[in-house]
C-alpha cells in the first residue's frame, strides 16, 4: 500500500518524540506504524527505534526526484509505488512489516548476549544432537591437542638451519616438560591440552574464552593460565554500555581493548555474598599481556562474541517440540490395541439396564479387558470388536526430520552425516566430499584457535625461558616475530579408504606437489618424529636379523628399481591395455 508523505512526516514526529522520551528515562513507548499498529519499543530496543525513524528519513527524503515517487492528482503529494531493490521494498505484503534494528555491533549482540547464552547452554546440557554437535567440533578441531613445531625465521636473523634444528629440538623440549603437566594451570587441574579444550568449547557454547594471565614465581615457570567463566566480564556494578566501556571491556579510540573489569565470583553462585569487581590491564606496563580473551569477530566493532548455535536455536527447540510430540503420540497410539463398539444406541442402553448407562460401563470395567496371547475378550451381545489403526509414527516423520537437521548441520557447518554419525546412505565419492567440506571448515578453526590462542600463550613461555637464559634468542625483543614463528599440529583427520588415499599421498609426493612434512600433519603427527622412529625400527630388525642386508629397502616409501623388475609386484606398474 502507498504511504504518501504527509503520513511519513507524522509518523516520524511521532518516533522521533518517542525516542526523546527514551533518552530522558521513560522506561518503554509505543509507535503507531499505520496499519500494522503500534510497536512498543523499550531501553534494550533502542537500536530498532534508531532504524525505523532513519527508515523514516530515508522514504521522505527519496520522494523529491525519485523515480519510484509518483506526484497524485488529487492531493498533490507524493506516494511511493516501490522500490528499486524488492528487498527493500515497503510494499510488498511478505516484508513489509519486516523492520529489523540496524544498530552497531555490540548495540545489536550485548543486550541480548545473556539470553542468547543461557539458552546454548541449555542445548548442549539437554539436547542430544546439540550435544554431539559440539563434541565433534571439538574432537575434529582439538582432538588430542595440539603439538608445537617451533619455526624460527633462522633466514630472518642470520642463522643457519642446522641452527634452527638445534634450537627447535631444545624450545620443543622445554614446551613439553611445561605444557605436558599441570603447573600450566593455575588450578592445577588441567595440562595445556585440557586448557585448550575447555577454551574452544567455551567458544561454541559462550560465544567466548576468557584466561587470565599470572606470574606464580613459586612455581618452575612463573607464567600460568587461569580459565575465566566469561559471565565474569561485565560492566562494574552492571552500569550500562558507554562509548569507551562495553560488556565489561574498556577499549580506547581505535576500538582496542586496555583493560577488562572482571567479577571476583560468578554472578550465578549461590553462595556468593556480595559483587566485587577486578579492574585487569589488558597488558603491563612493559607490554606483557595479561588478559587472553579469545572470540570471533563477525562485525567490525564486536566487543564480545556470540555462540555458534545462535542463529539456529529456533530450529533446534522447534525440532525438540516436535519430535517429542510424535513420540508421545506413538506411545499413546502403540497403548491402544482396539475397540469394542456396540450397535445399541443410549435409550436402549437406559432400557437394558434399568434407566442408567452407568451400569453398562461398569460392567465393562469389571471385565478388565486386555489383549493377550491366546485372550478371550468377554463381550454383550450385539457388540463387536474393532481393531485399531494407529495413525503414528508418522510415515514423513524421518523425512522431515533429516530435511531439518540438514539444516542444522549447514549451521554448524557440519555435514549431516557428520552430525549424526549415520553414513549408511552415502559411498565412498559422496562421504569423501563430505568430509573434505568439513574439514575445510575444521582446518580454518585451527588455524583460528592457533593464532589467537596457542601461540600467544607460547610467546609468553618462551619470553620467560628467554629472559630466566634457558633458551638462547639474542636480541628477542627486537626479533620477536623470527624467533616465536611456529606452527601447530592438530588431529588427524583420518582416512577414508586407507590404501587409496595412502597411494594419493605417495603419488603427491613423487610428482613434488606435497611434502613428508605436510603429509604427515594432516594425520597428526611430526614427520621427524616418524622418521626417527623408522630409522631406530630398522636398526632394530638389523640387529635382530630380520632384514638382510641384500635387500634394497627405501623406509621413506620409494620403492623404484632400476633393474626393470617390479619383484613381483605387477599391480603397482601400469598396464598397457
Amino acid at each position: 500500500m502507498a504511504v504518501d508523505i504527509k503520513t511519513l512526516k507524522i509518523r516520524l514526529v511521532e518516533a522521533e518524540d518517542a525516542y526523546h522520551q527514551l533518552m530522558t528515562g521513560t522506561k518503554e513507548v509505543s509507535v503507531n506504524v499505520g496499519n500494522f499498529g503500534s510497536v512498543t519499543y523499550n531501553q534494550t530496543s533502542r537500536a530498532a527505534l534508531e532504524a525505523y525513524i532513519s527508515s523514516l528519513k530515508s522514504q521522505i527524503a527519496a520522494s523529491r526526484g525519485n523515480k519510484y515517487w509518483q506526484k497524485t492528482d488529487h492531493e498533490g503529494e507524493f506516494l511511493m509505488t516501490d522500490t528499486s531493490h524488492k528487498a527493500a521494498s515497503q510494499t510488498l505484503r511478505e516484508i513489509a512489516s519486516w523492520q529489523p534494528g540496524r544498530g552497531s555491533a555490540d548495540s545489536d549482540l550485548l543486550p541480548e548476549l545473556s539470553t542468547m547464552v543461557a539458552r546454548s547452554r541449555d542445548l548442549s546440557r539437554n539436547h542430544g544432537i546439540a550435544s554431539g554437535a559440539m563434541q565433534t567440533l571439538s574432537d575434529n578441531i582439538v582432538g588430542t591437542g595440539f603439538r608445537l613445531s617451533a619455526k624460527p625465521d633462522y633466514k630472518l636473523l642470520g642463522k643457519t638451519k642446522e641452527w634452527e634444528e638445534e634450537w627447535q629440538a631444545k624450545v620443543e623440549g622445554l614446551w613439553r616438560s611445561w605444557a605436558e603437566t599441570f603447573n600450566c594451570d593455575a588450578g592445577k587441574s588441567l595440562n595445556f591440552h585440557g586448557l585448550t579444550t575447555q577454551v574452544f568449547k567455551s567458544c561454541l557454547i559462550n560465544g567466548e574464552a576468557l584466561a587470565l594471565v599470572l606470574w606464580l614465581p613459586e612455581r618452575s615457570v612463573a607464567t600460568t593460565l587461569q580459565l575465566v567463566e566469561p559471565d565474569r566480564l561485565s560492566n562494574p556494578n552492571n552500569c550500562t554500555d558507554t562509548k569507551t566501556l562495553r560488556g565489561g571491556v574498556e577499549i580506547d579510540r581505535f576500538g582496542a581493548p586496555i583493560a577488562y573489569h572482571i567479577l571476583k565470583e560468578h554472578p550465578g553462585d549461590y553462595w556468593s555474598a556480595s559483587l566485587q569487581w577486578e579492574h585487569i590491564p589488558a597488558y603491563t606496563s612493559f607490554g606483557r599481556r595479561r588478559v587472553l580473551h579469545i572470540h570471533d569477530i563477525n562485525r567490525i566493532g564486536q566487543t564480545r562474541g556470540k555462540p555458534i548455535l545462535s542463529s539456529i536455536m529456533p530450529m533446534f527447540k522447534m525440532l525438540d517440540h516436535y519430535e517429542r510430540s510424535e513420540l508421545q503420540a506413538a506411545i499413546v497410539n502403540a497403548m491402544i490395541a482396539a475397540f469394542i463398539e456396540t450397535p445399541m444406541g443410549g435409550e436402549e442402553l437406559n432400557e437394558l439396564f434399568g434407566g442408567s448407562s452407568d451400569d453398562y460401563l461398569n460392567a465393562k470395567k469389571d471385565w478388565q479387558v486386555k489383549l493377550e496371547g491366546g485372550s478371550i475378550i468377554p463381550i454383550f451381545p450385539g457388540d463387536k470388536v474393532a481393531p485399531f489403526t494407529p495413525s503414528r509414527p508418522n510415515s514423513a516423520y524421518g523425512s522431515f526430520v533429516e530435511n531439518l537437521l540438514r539444516h542444522i548441520g549447514t549451521g554448524l557447518n557440519i555435514p549431516y552425516e557428520l552430525l549424526l554419525k549415520d553414513f549408511s546412505k552415502t559411498n565412498y565419492s559422496s562421504a569423501r566430499s563430505a568430509l573434505l567440506e568439513a574439514w575445510r571448515y575444521f582446518n580454518g578453526r585451527r588455524q583460528w584457535l592457533a593464532d589467537y590462542w596457542a601461540t600467544p600463550v607460547y610467546e609468553l613461555w618462551l619470553e620467560e625461558m628467554v629472559n630466566k637464559g634457558l633458551v638462547d634468542a639474542p636480541d628477542f625483543y627486537a626479533n620477536h616475530y623470527a624467533y616465536t614463528r611456529c606452527k601447530w599440529i592438530g588431529p588427524g583427520r583420518g582416512w577414508v579408504d586407507p590404501v587409496k588415499e595412502a597411494q594419493a599421498c605417495q603419488l603427491r609426493m613423487d610428482i613434488g606437489l606435497s611434502t613428508l612434512e605436510n603429509e604427515c600433519a594432516s594425520q597428526g603427527l611430526d614427520w621427524e618424529e616418524v622418521v626417527e622412529q623408522r630409522v631406530r625400527e630398522k636398526n632394530k630388525l638389523k640387529e635382530m636379523g630380520l632384514i638382510n642386508e641384500d635387500i634394497k629397502q627405501n623406509n621413506l616409501g620409494d620403492n623404484t628399481r632400476d633393474d626393470g623388475d617390479d619383484g613381483g609386484n605387477s599391480a603397482r606398474k601400469p598396464q598397457n591395455t
